[in-house]
């Protein structure tokens, strides 16, 4: 039931202490404020991450050779080693039931191509029809590298928007050719790519026609393979984690290379990555929720001081109060409205400036880990609520001492 004069009651006192209560207020605010910033950051440092994972096939297993760093079987250590379509043929006649999409590339880092008067160097990577989804890149317009161009080494190319931006202006290059290493290609489509303009700064054709137009003879640079879908993610990383294991076993037995040699064969596995990463932001989180509970903490028990202040200083008048009459719930009750009061209020602007800030300054916030902080609306009320829940608790404790105290004894007190 509403009560005017206990109101009126808690805004006299509220006036007679402007300091004491805007202090209380302000570290209560700064605990809400503290906690729903650092569980925004906590959120767009996962989005970060989650975007990172994106710019590719989210279970890809990316390998690539490197240099011998050990002797073995009396070959000597610092050979450069080189795959071969060999490797990947049979990679996938030996695996054909656990991988879904593949492809090897062949690249070249540097390459001109010039359409009319426009120039410019770009990498070249020569593919299989399934880099596409490995690469996770999107058409915008035309089509992608076929089983058609592979099969018949076809001169067709699939540029990048940047590319495209370069060389064709507001040109559509759908159909256009186009000179790759003085040889011409006809465009058959542009592609975008999560990773933005590096990724999109490149053209892909048909690996046969890579290499065999531009002298790559058999030799493939990397190798792109994703499994196929299990019914779990630990599942998935443990079917990737055993398949990779397995792929380097071949490999180093195919090259000669020492098993313990770790710098020969290099393996990035985007799930084993995914999941440190999860795990590592789990921990952060864990950590950021316990930095904002202790500043709430703090705050409340600013206020349950600042209770024990009041009753102190109000202790003749509970005195009088129970002299008259007046029951021990209500003197509860009395103290505990004004904890209650001043940590939703303080609570809810420490909300409003937490999500106010987060709502305009967050989407500006574009670094390569943190993207878009934002927090779940409900959590953040959640917590106010448990907050003033808090909040009544630590003015449970001294209104329950001033409740206890004696008429008598609360009438001496100077």
């Amino acid at each position: 039931m509403f009560d005017l004069d206990r109101w009126n009651e808690i805004f006299e006192t509220i006036r007679k202490n402007k300091l004491r209560t805007f202090l209380t207020g302000l570290s209560v605010a700064s605990g809400i404020f503290i906690l729903v910033v650092l569980l925004g950051i906590g959120e767009g440092m996962r989005n970060g991450i989650a975007r990172e994972f994106e710019q590719d096939a989210s279970n890809l297993i990316f390998v690539w050779p490197g240099v011998t760093s050990k002797e073995y079987k009396g070959l000597n250590p610092g050979r450069r080693i080189q795959m071969k379509n060999e490797d990947y043929n049979r990679i996938l006649l030996e695996h054909s039931d656990k991988l879904d999409k593949t492809s090897s590339t062949y690249q070249v880092w540097s390459s001109v191509i010039s359409y009319g008067k426009e120039s410019g160097s770009y990498r070249m990577d020569g593919v299989f029809p399934d880099f596409q989804y490995l690469e996770n890149m999107s058409l915008t317009a035309g089509r992608f590298i076929n089983n058609n161009d592979i099969q018949n080494v076809e001169k067709s190319i699939v540029i990048g928007y940047q590319v495209k931006n370069d060389l064709f202006k507001e040109v559509d290059p759908v159909g256009k050719y186009v000179e790759l290493s003085g040889i011409n290609f006809k465009v058959v489509g542009v592609f975008t790519d999560p990773g933005g303009e590096r990724e999109e700064a490149r053209v892909v054709i048909p690996i046969t026609t890579a290499q065999k137009a531009l002298g790559g003879a058999n030799n493939i640079g990397r190798l792109y393979l994703t499994l196929k879908p299990e019914d779990n993610f630990e599942a998935a990383v443990a079917a990737s984690t055993a398949f990779s294991q397995d792929l380097d076993e071949f490999l180093k037995e195919r090259h000669t290379i020492s098993p313990d040699d770790n710098r020969a064969i290099n393996i990035n596995n985007t799930l084993e990555n995914a999941k440190r990463f999860y795990g590592l932001m789990d921990m952060i989180r864990l950590f950021f929720w316990g930095v904002g509970i202790c500043t709430i903490i703090a705050g409340v028990v600013g206020v349950s001081n600042i209770m024990l202040i009041i009753v102190k200083e109000r202790t003749r008048e509970i005195g009088i109060r129970k002299a008259l009459g007046a029951q021990p719930m209500s003197i509860v009750w009395m103290i505990l409205h004004e904890s209650i009061f001043v940590t939703a209020i303080a609570g809810f602007i420490g909300l409003i400036f937490s999500l106010t800030l987060l709502e305009f300054i967050g989407p500006a916030i574009e670094t390569q880990f943190i993207y878009n902080p934002t927090v779940n609306f409900t959590v953040a009320l959640n917590t106010v609520f448990i907050l003033v829940l808090a909040g009544a608790l630590a003015g449970f404790f001294p209104a329950w001492r001033a409740a206890r105290i004696k008429p008598i004894i609360a009438l001496r007190d100077e």
